[in-house]
């Protein structure tokens, strides 16, 4: 049966917003949370280990019955964020277990202070529920008293995360308009997108411009919304938690060592000259004597090839199966169960994401599917989320879901393993040339890309504690842009606008390096991949397992990676830079007389629709 683009069905969580299932989930919450209550006299250090897990279990339980109607009222926002019934189940759904939360806090709090001997004592007989435990303890030092964590939960629901929810219901209902033609198109921005990897270069200019005309019209909105956030994340997180950092905070909510992290956005940082030569050779590549920012994706031949959606699916499973049939059975569940939304419509998210909200619940995919090579890697990227979600399924709720750096691993695994499988079924030169340099188009977007959105939301942190203005916070992105670039593009001014356009640093502060540590991680394991063949399937599959089941730092660590280490991190770049050098070894020549031949061709199909290569 062919696979074809679909909404999502979340029938499996609930099967309506009026329906009566939905209404007894805030019932039945109530209820069991009036009942945990009751376990607080019960919270002493001498607690059996049997009593203790019985009340652990009972949280787990409400933890299950809120997971579903978060993701319920989460994935119907995204899939319109413009459906007011939407819009007001997942306000009333962030209030309301905001109010849970805070009549069940009074545990973690009590967990957090329990003295060490105790502790240990009740994390022995835990199980699989061990390093939840342990990593709850980690906040020992940031945590409040009961009352002013309630006040932060509170004032949680009315602050910053309705500030979040109000930039996406903003930002998606922007519409974009392009002369596309010769007649003016209206489009999502998902569909905007497309236009910056085609081969006309007047196209990529004019949907970057769009892109800025639009946003840049909200810009001082937008950029007075991300000031608010920061200023609450500041607040919060250093003023009353006394995180030594903005970043810090974030860190341990992945149980990544700050070192870790200096280690990676510091040898990022060392390394951008790799990228930088690698834009030379792609504008030499593409027949061009500089390239413009709006360049950076330009395929180097011009082949409009696209894939239907249902080839791209077989395409995906197909390179999953010859990695290891169990890892495509997985994959293949998401399209069985109708959990992929991959329609392009007004008022859908843009992007794509993998939501996962039980062990046992296959992962709901989120992706916008145009037809393009690009789209088909995401499809393989995201199912590789899903796919990491189900082999931890063995993992209680709180631990199944992996720690956010580790959670990239599958994914751009997934990616290199399609990738294989296309240069190995290609055989036009110029496709297969394409692919190649898509590659490193692929790595500068997932490690050198978000490694400077990381440096600069450390920036604008500072920045903003010392009242820059929405100006101030424009010029320092542009100016970590010229250091990104060099001399190796011409930057348009316009670009000062590009952070606004970023959902990541509004929604989850320092998300971004999470993309380059699983990047560089996944180019380690390739490496391994391809020295050693069969016997490294059980070692990657057992750290997809592990889940969130123990520290990122351990799961590594058993696979011989110290993530401390500036060395492991500038392993990643000695793969990209020698993939340069292969590049580099490449004749340009090829290229341009493809090139050249393409453009005379266009020319005499459509003389005046096309603007003129910029030289």
């Amino acid at each position: 049966m062919p696979y074809t683009q679909t909404k999502w069905s979340l029938a499996p969580l609930y099967p309506g917003y009026g329906s009566p299932e939905l209404q007894n989930a805030f019932d039945l919450i109530e209820e069991q949370v009036t009942a945990f209550e009751g376990a607080r006299g019960k919270l002493t250090p001498d607690i059996s280990s049997e009593q203790f897990m019985q009340i652990l279990r009972a949280s787990e339980e409400t933890e299950r019955v809120a997971n579903k109607l978060y993701s319920f009222a989460g994935l119907s926002f995204t899939a319109d964020t413009q459906d007011q019934t939407a819009q007001t189940l997942q306000s009333r759904a962030q209030q309301f277990l905001a109010g849970m939360e805070n009549r069940t806090l009074f545990f973690r709090l009590w967990w957090k202070g329990l003295d060490e001997v105790n502790a240990k004592r009740l994390m022995d007989a835990s199980g699989d529920y061990r390093y939840y435990l342990e990593a709850l303890r980690l906040f020992k030092p940031h945590t409040l008293t009961e009352p002013e964590e309630k006040v932060v939960n509170t004032k949680n629901v009315t602050g910053s995360t309705a500030l979040i929810n109000l930039y996406d219901s903003i930002t998606n209902r922007y519409t974009f308009k392009l002369q596309v033609d010769g007649k003016t198109k209206e489009m999502t921005e998902g569909e905007l997108y497309s236009f910056r990897y085609l081969p006309d270069p007047k196209m990529r200019a004019k949907s970057y411009q769009e892109q800025f005309r639009v946003f840049g019209g909200d810009g001082v909105i937008l950029g007075q919304m991300y000031q608010t956030r920061l200023r609450d994340w500041h607040n919060e997180n250093i003023e009353m938690r006394k995180f030594g950092s903005p970043i810090a905070a974030r860190n341990l909510m992945n149980d990544i060592p700050d070192e870790a992290v200096d280690a990676l956005l510091n040898t990022a940082r060392k390394n951008v000259s790799i990228f930088q030569r690698y834009f030379k050779l792609k504008a030499k590549h593409a027949g061009m004597k500089k390239l413009r920012r709006y360049d950076i994706y330009a395929p180097i031949a011009r082949s409009k090839k696209t894939y239907k959606f249902d080839a791209a699916a077989d395409m995906v499973l197909d390179s999953f199966a010859a990695f290891d049939p169990k890892v495509a059975d997985l994959a293949k569940r998401v399209f069985d169960e109708n959990r992929l939304d991959s329609e392009i419509r007004k008022g859908k998210r843009g992007g794509a994401f993998c939501w996962s909200v039980l062990p046992e619940l296959t992962p709901w995919v989120l992706i916008n599917y145009q037809g393009t090579a690009r789209e088909v890697a995401t499809l393989a990227h995201e199912l590789g989320h899903a796919i990491h979600s189900m082999l931890a399924a063995h993992h209680n709720t709180f631990s199944f879901q992996s720690s956010l750096p580790l959670a990239e691993t599958a994914s751009t695994f997934g990616e290199m393993m399609l990738i294989d499988k296309m240069l190995s079924e290609e055989k036009d030169e110029s496709v297969r040339r394409d692919i190649l340099f898509k590659q490193m188009d692929d790595a500068y977007a997932t490690i050198m890309r978000q490694s400077y959105f990381a440096l600069f939301e450390k920036q604008a942190h500072e920045m903003v504690q010392k009242n820059a203005s929405v100006d101030e916070l424009c010029a320092a992105y542009l100016d970590n842009l010229k250091e990104q670039f060099g001399d190796s593009i011409d930057l348009s001014d316009e670009f000062k606008w590009e952070w606004v356009c970023i959902p990541h640093i509004y929604h989850t502060p320092f998300y971004v390096y999470a993309y380059s540590f699983g990047q560089l991680l996944v180019l380690s394991l390739y490496q391994q991949f391809k020295a050693e063949g069969e016997s490294f399937k059980p070692k990657y599959l057992k750290i997809l397992s592990a889940g969130g089941s123990e520290a990122p730092a351990k799961i590594l660590a058993e696979a011989g990676i110290d993530i401390r280490s500036a060395k492991f991190w500038q392993g990643g770049f000695d793969v990209l830079e020698k993939l340069v050098g292969e590049l580099e070894k490449l004749p340009a020549a090829a290229s341009l007389k493809l090139k050249v031949k393409a453009k005379k061709a266009l020319k005499t199909k459509s003389a005046g629709k096309k603007g003129k290569p910029q030289k």
